[in-house]
């Protein structure tokens, strides 16, 4: 009963650092598929200890999980992985509604040109950026981590944030327009309002929709702001916002299964085209980041 207890808080302490750990994880893996595999095998190395002497649990387990983090970095070094972007495996068949104050800081506050910068940074460099500026972890806990010596580290994190400073930001201001766009077209969607739709498509904007989508009611081909904007504004779908394969997008549960996924082409801050996937087999390939609203 006694060691029952004991790990019904061990897990509730844990728990409770899960937010933090887990935007740590995805901060240094840059995938949330890897993040929750780096938060699982902690869970895992935190429950086969002992952990009635540690002080200072939430300053412990950040190192463990950082260390967990560190090993995966150096096994991708190692098989010379790419970023590819964020990823949650599997969602399309069962997918899974985020929180959004929660999710949306970890998928959306991190633009892809710095994950690009950070993936070119070395393991080391990039632990010691993202303890020190970013999780506020001293320098000499951020040594004790890495196995290195505090000036050694100091030396490391300064050359990484000058190699991030240098990166140029446009991606991610381009970034945050694109997501503006999507979320204002989907307000103006919900709201019908035909002139602010009409306001935010390109005149001679397209949508196009592949066969199961038009199965489901969708035309295969609108020409036209005025026309697709006529046609949103009927409603029918209720969309929701999501990130599909990085980009902003929208999504619609029919039946209780995710089977509409909308993608934006954004030119200029104008919406260009309208990609309208209802086909399973392409949907599931998808990688995607639902959010709740």
């Amino acid at each position: 009963m006694g060691s029952a207890h004991h790990d019904s808080l061990l897990e509730e302490r844990f728990e409770k650092n899960r937010p933090r750990l887990r935007l740590l994880a995805l901060r240094l893996l840059g995938t949330l598929a890897e993040a929750d595999d780096a938060l699982q095998e902690s869970w895992l190395r935190v429950s086969r200890s002992d952990v009635r002497t540690v002080e200072n649990f939430d300053a412990w387990v950040t190192t463990l999980t950082s260390r967990v983090c560190i090993d995966m970095l150096r096994a991708r070094a190692a098989r010379r992985e790419t970023l590819v972007g964020l990823h949650i495996d599997g969602i399309a068949r069962s997918p899974r509604i985020v929180d959004p104050e929660r999710e949306a800081l970890l998928a959306e506050a991190i633009g892809s040109a710095l994950l690009t910068v950070l993936e070119n940074l070395s393991p080391a460099e990039r632990v010691s950026l993202v303890l020190h500026d970013m999780f506020d972890v001293p320098f000499d806990e951020v040594a004790a981590i890495l196995g290195r010596s505090e000036t050694a580290v100091r030396q490391l994190e300064s050359r990484a944030r000058r190699r991030v400073r240098g990166a140029p930001s446009s991606a991610d201001v381009d970034a945050a327009r694109e997501r503006e766009v999507v979320r204002t077209f989907l307000a103006a969607a919900r709201e019908g309002n035909f002139e602010a739709l009409l306001e935010l498509l390109s005149p001679d904007a397209v949508s196009r929709a592949d066969k199961v989508a038009a199965t489901l009611g969708a035309e295969t081909s609108v020409l036209g702001n005025a026309a697709i904007a006529e046609r949103v504004a009927r409603g029918g779908l209720n969309p929701r916002y999501a990130l599909v394969n990085g980009k902003p997008g929208l999504f619609a549960i029919v039946n209780g299964n995710l089977r509409v996924v909308l993608t934006y082409t954004i030119e200029n801050g104008k919406i260009v085209e309208i990609q309208v996937t209802a086909d399973p087999d392409v949907v599931d390939r998808l990688d995607l980041v639902v959010f709740e609203g």
